[in-house]
């Protein structure tokens, strides 16, 4: 079977499954006693294993059980979940997500076997399995007078398993588990045959764990069966207590139940109960679908597609929101048939009335498919958790993470480039900006240093915040710095404000480190955070005290598909100006320009602004001179600027189409449009210009 047209799915489904696995197990970290979590760890490994098995990906696969083995311990209570052993659990995380992202940028999952984690997790088994192994013997010896194995041949089941099933009853049995084959008959007037085994299923997970049914669960779901259905059950309660319990539900007639022995492998058990298999993992509970997907997925393997798979090019939607579109699509073609329809002549009042019709569906359509782009920060916050814990293990330092506003949407574009930034300014925060622990309690502060990141809307923009409650900035040290590394002269920074001296952090290549680290001082600065922010169409400021902290506030619009743009002349050609960076428009006589270090300038409430000819930068032949020019002033950040334009258009709202691979390298000009009449508008880039 070519399993390559699923390669998509199994790549997004990959790391949804990791990223719950990351967040399960820091969890686990702080609650180790807590069997919910680790079973919903079991349930993504597990899943893992099949979903890999069955696209052939075998490394993974291996690493996968061998993990499972690991959690089977740690469930039965064997290990115990301390740091240590998590720190082996977040390597085996980080291996599964360097194969999966081999498999994203090659088709296959390489050749790397990860054996030092593979040997760390037969270490964490072998210190526990002399104790394991003799406990087993024991309790298989104590038991083996009353249990259910030695029974006669009337009382064992002859049910067909697959091999996967019957591994799971050889390690059943040998963990000193009873393994069952249950039949439920329900009484011939039972009207829903479904509710019913519903319950059934729900009694039994009480008691143990299914392992198969028969029909398939998805048939009994549907009522696919006639008033008879058969499970497998793992438990270690006796057959008169399960019997009992399913009796006591309404519309069960009958229960007989058998005991399920190994097929066609008598050895394997022998085996495993000395300690010469590995371990093999009992299946979770709740999890009867990734049972059946798993023996499905022992039929076929993937054969190797070596194709560059698409991934991170879709989008999960809420069926709402495409209904909503679905809708207002129908009510586009409504309107279409209906200006069909009209003749233009006669009936201009309803050609009129159809043409704002159509004008409010399309707005509508443009909400709609904003929204459908529209995903979640948390997508990129998820990640961060994991980031501080091993960074505060790595720096000896106690550091907490506060998160707040991770379900705030921003354009799908957007978010797959703001992690880097995040990432950067989270790790300064924790090496640069908190103290150690020693300092920060010579200095009063609590043990544990904070760092809080929040999101949250702001109009048609949305901020995200960093801020640790560390040294804050130091400006004098900073300004030093600059003095030395010849950033600014003496004389120039004499003069610079507190809000100046810490622009200067966002200098390439300046750091004021004294030591450089692998963690936030690798040659990587403020520089390039700045460069990504601004690429993205934001702005990024910071605000600090000294000894209190540090905020870094990032500004980002809300979407980089559709912006609101002034459309301005400038000589006969016609360009967009993004509306949120537009200050103001003013009209100047050209006596009143002044000039600062040959800089044309214009002092305007007070505030001396610097003038652009865009004619001049954008090369464009200058129109007649006239005595009032119009300035419109941009703000981008700190920075202020007036670009001299020779007439203004109108507000418009527009769509940006990127200049495609060969025009990309252009500055100044950060994307194009195309206008109602056809021709197309170059969009001016803010950041560079100012």
């Amino acid at each position: 079977m070519d399993m390559s047209q699923y390669l998509e799915i199994f790549i997004e489904e990959s790391k949804e499954h990791l990223q719950g696995l990351n967040e399960n197990l820091l969890q686990l970290e702080n609650e180790p006693e807590n069997m919910a979590i680790l079973n919903e760890i079991f349930r993504v490994a597990h899943t893992l294993k099949g979903m890999s098995g069955t696209m052939g990906f075998t490394r993974m696969q291996k690493l996968t059980h061998n993990m499972e083995n690991v959690l089977s311990e740690i469930r039965n209570g064997h290990i115990r979940a301390n740091s240590n052993l998590l720190d082996t659990l977040f390597k085996c995380l980080d291996a599964l997500e360097n194969y999966v992202n081999e498999i994203v940028n090659t088709g296959s999952e390489g050749t790397e076997e990860y054996n030092d984690i593979l040997i760390e997790l037969g270490e964490i088994l072998s210190r526990n399995s002399e104790t394991i192994e003799d406990k087993n013997k024991e309790n298989f010896v104590d038991t083996s007078s009353t249990s259910d194995i030695n029974v006669s041949n009337s009382d064992i089941s002859n049910i067909a398993l697959t091999e996967f099933e019957n591994n799971a009853v050889e390690s059943a049995i040998a963990r000193n588990f009873n393994v069952y084959e249950i039949a439920v008959f329900l009484n011939k007037s039972c009207v829903l045959k479904s509710a019913r085994a519903f319950i059934v299923f729900r009694t039994l997970e009480n008691y143990g764990e299914i392992i198969k049914a028969i029909p398939k669960v998805e048939d009994i779901e549907d009522e696919k069966f006639e008033f008879e259905f058969t499970v497998v059950v793992i438990s270690k309660e006796s057959k008169e207590a399960i019997k009992k319990g399913l009796l006591n539900i309404a519309e069960v007639e009958d229960i007989i139940i058998k005991n399920v022995v190994p097929q066609n492998n008598p050895s394997s058990l022998t085996d495993n109960i000395s300690g010469n298999v590995i371990h093999e993992n009992l299946i979770p509970k709740n999890t009867i679908q990734d049972t059946i997907y798993e023996e499905d997925s022992e039929v076929s393997k993937y054969s190797g597609n070596k194709s560059k798979p698409k991934a991170g090019k879709t989008v999960r939607v809420d069926i709402d929101r495409l209904d909503t579109l679905m809708n207002l699509v129908s009510e586009l073609i409504i309107v279409k048939t209906r200006l069909e329809g009209i003749d233009g002549e006669n009936n201009s009042q309803n050609y009129n009335e159809a043409v704002e019709y159509l004008e409010r569906i399309t707005t509508n359509i443009h909400d709609a498919v904003m929204k459908v782009r529209m995903v979640p920060v948390e997508r990129v916050f998820n990640r961060f958790p994991r980031m501080i814990r091993d960074l505060s293990r790595k720096l000896n330092k106690d550091i907490e993470l506060t998160m707040s506003g991770e379900e705030t949407e921003l354009d799908r574009t957007v978010i797959d480039e703001i992690g880097d930034p995040l990432i950067h300014l989270l790790r300064n925060a924790a090496d640069h900006g908190l103290e150690t622990t020693e300092e920060r309690i010579r200095k009063g502060k609590e043990k544990t240093g904070h760092i809080y990141l929040r999101a949250y809307q702001d109009g048609n923009n949305v901020i995200i915040e960093v801020e640790d409650d560390g040294n804050g900035i130091d400006t004098k040290k900073v300004l030093n710095k600059a003095i030395e590394k010849g950033t600014v002269s003496p004389e120039l920074a004499a003069n610079l404000s507190e809000q100046e001296i810490i622009e200067l952090l966002f200098k390439p290549s300046f750091s004021t480190s004294d030591n450089i680290s692998d963690i936030s001082g690798r040659g990587v600065g403020l520089d390039v955070v700045k460069t990504k922010i601004e690429a993205l169409g934001g702005d990024i400021e910071v605000k600090t005290t000294l000894g209190k902290g540090s905020k870094f506030i990032i500004c980002l619009p809300l979407t980089l598909a559709i912006i609101q743009a002034l459309m301005v002349k400038v000589g006969e050609e016609k360009y967009a100006i993004p509306l949120n960076t537009i200050q103001n428009i003013e009209d100047v006589k050209v006596s009143d320009i002044q000039y600062v270090q040959k800089q044309e300038v214009i002092v305007l409430r007070n505030q001396v602004i610097p003038i652009v000819r865009l004619d001049k930068v954008l090369d464009v032949q200058q129109s007649n001179q006239t005595d009032v020019i119009t300035v419109v002033i941009v703000k981008k950040g700190e920075k202020q600027a007036g670009f001299v334009v020779d007439g203004l258009i109108g507000q418009q709202e527009i769509v940006i189409k990127s200049l495609g691979k060969y025009l990309s390298g252009i500055r100044m000009i950060a994307g194009a449009t195309i206008l109602g009449d056809g021709e197309v508008a170059l969009i001016l880039d803010i950041n560079t210009l100012v």
